[in-house]
């Protein structure tokens, strides 16, 4: 039996449904949690509205008793119903048995371990993404435990970085290829064995000796690779900027591509995500007119709280939020003349628009450029929703930091950005590459090492 915490639904509203044939029972005073956090515009008021609708969907018209025993969970009109979803009303314990209910978590506790009572051949667990939570209920003797089903990995080390390295020659490793000129590029046909069954489409093989290769098709049996020189990839220069580094050069390869749709940077601080991201999107938009415009948004710290309190239109209340926007687009005209002037030039002329989170939900993008910032403090459901709005013609670049989350309740390996590249690794018009770093400074380089 495995009772759900406020949060597990805020997380992920359709939580319930994901227990398979075991049952789920959500307690009274999580009801009323949702009840109270329901209203006004935020993402968590409208998770908490979609929470509710999916426990009255599953409900139904059962009756009060029913509703206490538990009613099938029916996922779908043809599937049999797995499991029961139950509504748990309070129990209180004796004063030497139980936590002060001054706190809803209490409360929670307490009606927890009363359950366990009356069910003691059953196994009672706590789903919370509070880890004090956990630890308060594991310490009263009821058994808790994180909220894995959006979780894809055991280790954020088994990420998919968008590249393979080899050393010394890549060719090396191959017994067999058949190569074959399209379009004027060089292809090379493998069977996919070895260290290239692991291998994703638009990812890229890289060894020591300068071979560059993009996967641009595969099956089960071959592999197609795109040979691309090195010296053309460290040599394109977009708006001014160059790449530093190899993988700095595949990701911009990819923002320039008008077939990937998709594009997930990840890296530290200052690997340059932003400035790639910002760069390719100004050359799209200005030079080349792929896009109509640029919409830049980002995950606000507190899960996107009311901008209203800051002065000005929805644009100058999300420029402190969207500083690092700014920031690059001054580094890419630090060596002009006047970079105020060309600043201000630039963003009279380039359409790009500071989007808040709150109203992103329910619009359609058409022909865009969608930036998201700090992709890592998004849930996989936030971040659903946000890459939804995509139309035709839009593409959408999200970046961020996994070793930077500051959300309650997230970590790396349940953040929407670690989802959603898990998930997207096998779509043909998305991609992924993870920067390893350039150090913007010997400050930075020695802070990243030693602090």
């Amino acid at each position: 039996m495995y009772v759900l915490d406020t949060n597990v639904l805020i997380h992920d509203p359709n939580a319930l449904l994901n227990f398979e044939e075991h049952d789920v029972i959500i307690p009274m005073t999580v009801l009323e949690e949702l009840d109270s956090l329901k209203s006004g515009k935020q993402s968590v008021a409208a998770d908490c509205r979609q929470a509710i609708r999916n426990i009255d969907r599953v409900l139904g018209d059962a009756t009060p008793k029913q509703i206490e025993k538990g009613v099938p969970i029916v996922r779908g009109k043809k599937a049999d119903p797995l499991g029961r979803l139950q509504i748990l009303m309070s129990t209180e314990l004796p004063d030497t048995h139980s936590l002060p209910e001054h706190l809803n978590d209490n409360k929670i506790i307490n009606t927890l371990a009363a359950l366990q009572n009356r069910h003691k051949s059953r196994d009672i667990i706590l789903v919370s993404k509070d880890i004090n939570m956990r630890l308060k209920a594991r310490g009263f003797g009821v058994e808790a435990q994180d909220y894995h089903n959006d979780q894809l990995l055991d280790d954020i080390d088994l990420l998919p970085t968008g590249y393979h390295e080899f050393s010394n020659s890549f060719w090396d490793n191959i017994e067999k290829v058949e190569t074959v000129q399209r379009e004027g590029a060089t292809e090379h046909i493998l069977r996919r064995e070895g260290a290239l069954a692991r291998v994703n489409i638009n990812e890229f093989v890289i060894d020591e000796l300068g071979f560059v290769g993009k996967v641009v098709d595969l099956d089960e049996t071959r592999i197609v690779i795109r040979d691309l020189h090195q010296h053309d990839l460290m040599n394109e220069e977009v708006w001014g900027l160059v790449p530093r580094d190899i993988y700095q050069a595949i990701a911009l390869n990819l923002l320039l591509d008008p077939d990937v749709h998709l594009v997930n940077l990840t890296g530290s601080a200052g690997s340059g995500k932003t400035i790639l991201a910002l760069a390719a999107c100004i050359e799209m938009t200005v030079a080349s007119k792929l896009y109509k415009r640029i919409i830049a948004t980002r995950s606000t710290q507190g899960l996107d709280e009311d901008i209203g309190f800051l002065p000005g239109t929805e644009a100058e209340k999300m420029e402190p939020w969207l500083g690092a926007i700014v920031d690059n687009l001054e580094a890419l005209h630090e060596d002009d003349e006047n970079m105020t002037a060309s600043v201000d030039y630039i963003l009279s002329k380039v359409p790009l628009h500071f989007k808040s989170m709150n109203y992103i939900r329910g619009r359609s993008f058409q022909h865009s450029l969608i930036i998201i910032d700090e992709c890592q403090n998004l849930t996989p459901h936030q971040i659903k929703t946000i890459i939804t709005r995509a139309g035709n013609g839009s593409k959408v670049i999200c970046l961020g930091n996994l070793a930077q989350i500051d959300t309650p309740y997230l970590s790396a390996l349940s953040s929407g950005l670690t989802y959603m590249t898990e998930r997207f690794k096998s779509f043909r018009h998305g991609a992924h590459v993870h920067l390893q770093g350039v150090p913007r400074s010997p400050l930075a380089e020695f802070a990243e090492a030693n602090l």
